[in-house]
């Protein structure tokens, strides 16, 4: 019986003193991770939807994508802090300016609007 009570002591003990560690990584690298949004607009600044917005991760290349909402809405979230972005968007042959994220932007929320126009206007 004391053997037992000693064992489920210590156990108690080993979950006390580890606690704190785990629930302080958890939020670590749960309040780290950045999210970019806005809204695609025309020149005219009116939401456009169905605006392909592009997010490239220039460490490691990835793009991943987007399709605006009726409201002209994109979000992107889960991204890497240390990394750097660049963002844009495009319809129907017109396209925005490539935006910059840059890892030294610490801010957790990013909005950047995308502006839409006709490629030779750029």
């Amino acid at each position: 019986m004391k053997r037992q009570l000693k064992f489920a002591f210590l156990v108690i003990l080993v979950a006390l003193a580890t606690a704190p560690l785990v629930y302080a990584q958890g939020k670590k690298s749960e309040t780290q991770l950045r999210t970019v949004h806005g809204r695609v607009l025309d020149k005219d600044d009116t939401p456009v939807s169905d605006g392909v917005v592009f997010l490239k991760n220039t460490r490691t290349q990835t793009v991943k994508t987007y399709i605006s909402d009726e409201g002209g809405n994109y979000r992107f979230s889960g991204l890497d802090p240390n990394a750097d972005y660049q963002i844009h968007a495009e319809r129907e042959g017109m396209a925005s300016n490539t935006r910059s994220i840059s890892s030294f932007d610490s801010r957790k929320d990013i909005e950047l609007n995308l502006k839409l126009q006709k490629s030779s206007d750029k």
